[in-house]
């Protein structure tokens, strides 16, 4: 592996070695997350947007949107937003503009999100990359896209209106403040502990989680723009003891009401259909 002192930025296997250490590393964090309890505190949603008018933090929302049709919902649970507020504030008296990217999904945004032919792709070209140039098996496109679509609802912090994700901009110009790669790198890259990236960029990275972390938000070691709070992820990782006060949801926005998940065990992406976009993939790609 290539480590802070030897860092191998150049080595073609050493890159690959590092993005299935890590991809293995994340399937082991977010296994053990499945075995986190969580009591669900049926806390309502607010909006992010709302409250950083109310609060006079300057702070920006992606204009994207979901899988494509889908619009984006800046909204995370109520008790969160004195924390993210807190954020944005700190980071505007260090010059910067905190962006959000991405905030609560629903169910059908995140299945829309693991199947969008865009991102599906990129899961199927990293892992023919992984392979070493071999066709990828439908049991390694199976993990990896638990790890970076969330897959299975009990993984999925935003499902649970527990997560946001980010990117940083500076005040006086506007230029993004660079971690490696924009929002939604898919890559060695990925990783917030990438070898992969500028020191500078590195650096970044540590001081953008580390203003996150101060009120609470905690980074997901997967993904250089993830930061979550209250779920079973968040109490596996700070080692609470406690169930978690957040699951995946279903939220009614004209009545602010919360409804649990039935189920949360099983793959929002069925193996069978896995199986036949993973066909359309390799035909687009050229890859078979």
């Amino acid at each position: 592996m290539p480590t802070d002192e030897q860092p191998l930025r150049d080595d073609e296997d050493a890159r690959r070695e590092f993005w299935t250490f890590h991809m293995e590393r994340s399937a082991d964090l977010l296994g053990a997350m499945q075995k986190q309890p969580t009591e669900e505190l049926g806390e309502g949603f607010a909006s992010i947007p709302d409250a950083a008018d109310a609060a006079g933090v300057e702070m920006w929302f992606s204009d994207t949107k979901i899988a494509g049709d889908l619009d984006r919902i800046f909204y995370i649970r109520e008790s969160l937003i004195p924390d993210l507020m807190a954020i944005g504030r700190d980071m505007n008296e260090r010059g910067w503009i905190l962006k959000i990217e991405d905030g609560y999904r629903t169910r059908e945004m995140q299945t829309q999100l693991g199947r969008k032919p865009a991102v599906f792709d990129m899961i199927v070209r990293s892992c023919w990359w992984e392979s070493g140039g071999e066709k990828p098996s439908l049991d390694l496109i199976r993990r990896r896209s638990t790890c970076l679509v969330a897959n299975y609802p009990n993984v999925g912090t935003h499902t649970m209106g527990a997560a946001v994700d980010i990117s940083v901009f500076t005040r006086d110009d506007g230029i993004e403040v660079s971690r490696g790669k924009p929002y939604l790198e898919m890559s060695e890259l990925t990783p917030m502990d990438s070898p992969f990236v500028s020191e500078q960029e590195q650096q970044n990275r540590v001081d953008i989680t580390a203003m996150m972390e101060t009120h609470g938000f905690l980074h997901y070691p997967g993904e250089f723009w993830h930061y979550n709070k209250g779920d079973s992820l968040y109490h596996l990782v700070t080692k609470s003891g406690q169930a978690a006060a957040y699951g995946p949801v279903h939220w009614d926005p004209k009545t602010n009401q919360v409804t649990a998940y039935d189920d949360v065990s099983s793959p929002l992406t069925p193996p069978e259909l896995m199986a036949e976009l993973l066909d359309e993939a390799l035909q687009r790609l050229d890859l078979r």
